[in-house]
């Protein structure tokens, strides 16, 4: 390989200089005050980008561990839950329930679009429902939910809203007190800037009535109740990933220096230049909702091309590493992550190394289309 490794997948995300730096620093007593004083920082720090004034729990796990916590602190077996299922991880979502014993009803949506909200609040009359499971980012098909809809409509119902934000957080706007989103996940390693194994959990007040009931739940390492008590104390409940801690806690401070704002504003700035200069390579967006994504772009190819050949081509020539589909779009998209500590460089390479592949493997295009629909892009944002 001639180029030097570019990660450019929609997760795990390029973990920056300064990052790498802190999770070398020396390991330290976990329940000491050192580390006390890191999980209170980190917590500060989500909030704002979460959008709550609830407490902020940590885990050592992946984002599909908090998918499993949510559900094993809220049902037991039997339990009824709505998932709206418009792509890969609610799919997954609706899996992990049917592991734990519950009823997962699915209400379909094309991929690519977001659910009908006539038909959410239509299925939520026809079912008593302990919960509704919404993927915030879904980022197989960069449909973005309309939480704050999904919210108004989940609020004045018995039902919990339970919302993954693993690809989302700090990279598009989260309001979680505001659109009554009643337990919100998410993990370390895409728009956090972080390598992979942290989880994180934020819970409402309508939640935690259901968590601290009696019911007989599956739960000991995903104890939310045990979480909060530690938490109290700047502790969590079992061994933390301490160097993950202070990887974090240096994300969260870049993300305050550049301000959460201009944060978002740059993911949406840089999502739309890749697409534009994409679109002009003839590939364009998979995503059919009315919210598209900031923080992935599935690209959809012409009929009869497969994307195997354009991402091996990509990485072992050019270096640039991005994802095709494990899913039912398998072969027919190409995703470019388009989050975390990026910026207008990585979208122009991007584009150069895509136009360069895809000349490669024979198709025809315009020398320097791409780059100069993202420019222009650019120059209008």
């Amino acid at each position: 390989m001639d180029n030097p490794y570019r990660l450019r997948l929609p997760g795990p995300t390029t973990v920056p200089k300064r990052v790498r730096q802190a999770l070398a620093q020396p390991v330290v007593n976990h329940r000491g005050p050192e580390f006390s004083a890191v999980v209170r920082d980190i917590e500060t720090r989500l909030q704002p980008i979460m959008g709550t004034k609830n407490a902020v729990l940590l885990f050592a796990a992946s984002g599909t561990g908090m998918m499993e916590a949510s559900l094993a602190n809220t049902m037991v077996p039997g339990d009824k839950a709505l998932f709206i299922c418009n792509g890969q991880f609610a799919d997954r979502f609706a899996a992990i329930a049917e592991g734990l014993g519950l009823d997962a009803d699915r209400l379909e949506v094309a991929w690519g679009d977001a659910v009908d909200p006539s038909k959410l609040k239509a299925q939520l009359t026809e079912s008593d429902y302990r919960a509704v499971i919404a993927i915030h980012n879904e980022s197989s098909t960069g449909a973005v939910s309309d939480l704050e809809t999904i919210g108004a409509i989940v609020r004045d119902t018995p039902a919990l809203l339970i919302v993954d934000s693993v690809s989302g957080l700090g990279g598009i706007e989260m309001k979680q007190d505001r659109w009554n989103v009643d337990i919100l996940v998410s993990a370390s390693q895409k728009a956090l800037m972080c390598p992979p194994g942290l989880g994180l959990v934020s819970v409402s007040e309508k939640a935690w009535r259901i968590i601290q009931s009696d019911a007989p739940r599956a739960r000991f390492y995903w104890d939310f109740r045990k979480a909060r008590d530690n938490a109290v104390d700047g502790q969590t409940a079992f061994t933390p990933a301490v160097s993950l801690g202070f990887g974090l806690q240096e994300a969260l401070h870049m993300i305050d220096e550049e301000g959460l704002g201009t944060v978002l504003e740059r993911h949406e700035r840089l999502a739309a230049a890749l697409q534009a200069g994409a679109g002009a390579l003839g590939l364009p967006v998979f995503t059919r909702s009315p919210i598209r994504s900031n923080t992935v772009t599935v690209l959809q190819l012409p009929v009869g091309k497969d994307a195997g050949p354009i991402v091996r081509h990509l990485y072992e020539k050019y270096g640039t590493v991005i994802a095709g589909a494990r899913n039912k779009l398998g072969g027919t998209v190409i995703r470019f992550g388009t989050m975390g500590y990026i910026d207008e460089t990585d979208i122009i390479t991007d584009l150069m190394h895509l136009e360069g592949a895809l000349d490669d493997l024979g198709w025809k295009t315009e020398p320097g289309a791409a780059v100069a629909a993202a420019k222009e892009a650019l120059r209008a944002a």
